[in-house]
């Protein structure tokens, strides 16, 4: 969801990686609850961080707990931010109960990335 998000505040101005500790697919109800705010996400992939680890970075943000303890040190200078949001997917629920979670953490990821954007990424493309 984060990578959607950044893709669509950032625009042309930023080039987005996404990557996981784990690669496991992209949750078909992170694809929907994404779809209802209008972002299709359906077309992304579930990397794993290690197929960056040649790459260097402005930034590194990471969204649970997990990632921030098993992401490796990338070369450079970039910045590491990280936020813990809620992992929807372990909701042991309803439907109901399912989409509201997964509705809540889509919401903080979104106010999340469109505040890093406006606050990180510059107005023009270097």
């Amino acid at each position: 969801m984060a990578e959607g998000y950044l893709k669509y505040f950032a625009k042309d101005r930023a080039t987005i990686y996404s990557a996981g500790v784990e690669t496991h697919g992209v949750n078909p109800k992170a694809i929907a609850i994404m779809k209802e705010d209008g972002i299709d996400i359906s077309n992304h992939t579930s990397n794993n961080l290690d197929e960056y680890l040649g790459l260097t970075f402005d930034y590194i943000l990471t969204v649970c707990d997990n990632a921030k303890e098993r992401c490796p040190i990338f070369p450079g200078k970039a910045e590491r931010l990280h936020y813990n949001f809620f992992d929807p997917s372990k909701i042991d629920g309803t439907e109901e109960d399912t989409h509201a979670a997964f509705q809540k953490t889509r919401n903080q990821i979104k106010e999340y990335c469109k505040d890093f954007v406006e606050k990180s990424i510059s107005n023009t493309v270097s």
